[in-house]
């Protein structure tokens, strides 16, 4: 396993297991407003999700389809499904040596290209951000035994 796959790995599993802690909260809980990021738990992990899904449809030239499915078992499709397309992205970009190629983002006005390198490590770094939002609404909203969402926490799994 090289440092792409474990990035990756990691990050979609990070995100899943905030997932399944979130699926044990009432809605309430999940749309209770905090001072922080995105104000919601559900809010924040739509977020997550969603620049996932739109950066690798970006980067595989696909039409962006936004999502509004916001339950938490939606979201765990969605997850999958963004994890499963960016991980073939970032093994097509390793396997040419891709990293400097551009594509063009086309949500910025104007169009800019962007490298396959720096918006694979614009995913993993902003999902982390995110996520560390998420873990503290969480401590705030009383919930225990958070994990801590490190690296070696996914590989001892």
């Amino acid at each position: 396993m090289d440092l792409l796959d474990r990035l990756l790995a990691h990050d979609a599993w990070t995100t899943r297991q905030l997932l399944e802690i979130c699926a044990t909260l009432p809605d309430e809980q999940l749309d209770h407003e905090f001072d922080i990021g995105h104000r919601t738990l559900r809010a924040t992990l739509h977020h997550i999700i969603g620049n996932m899904e739109i950066w690798s449809a970006l980067m595989a030239g696909e039409p962006i389809e936004r999502s509004s499915n916001q339950t938490i078992a939606e979201m765990r499709e969605r997850l999958s499904a963004a994890a499963a397309r960016l991980k073939t992205i970032g093994t097509q970009v390793q396997q040419t040596n891709g990293w400097d190629d551009v594509w063009i983002d086309h949500l910025d006005d104007p169009p800019r290209e962007k490298t396959f390198g720096t918006a694979l490590a614009h995913i993993v770094t902003h999902s982390m951000h995110h996520r560390a939002q998420v873990l503290y609404m969480l401590r705030l909203s009383g919930v225990e035994s958070l994990p801590e969402g490190d690296v070696f926490s996914w590989v001892n799994n």
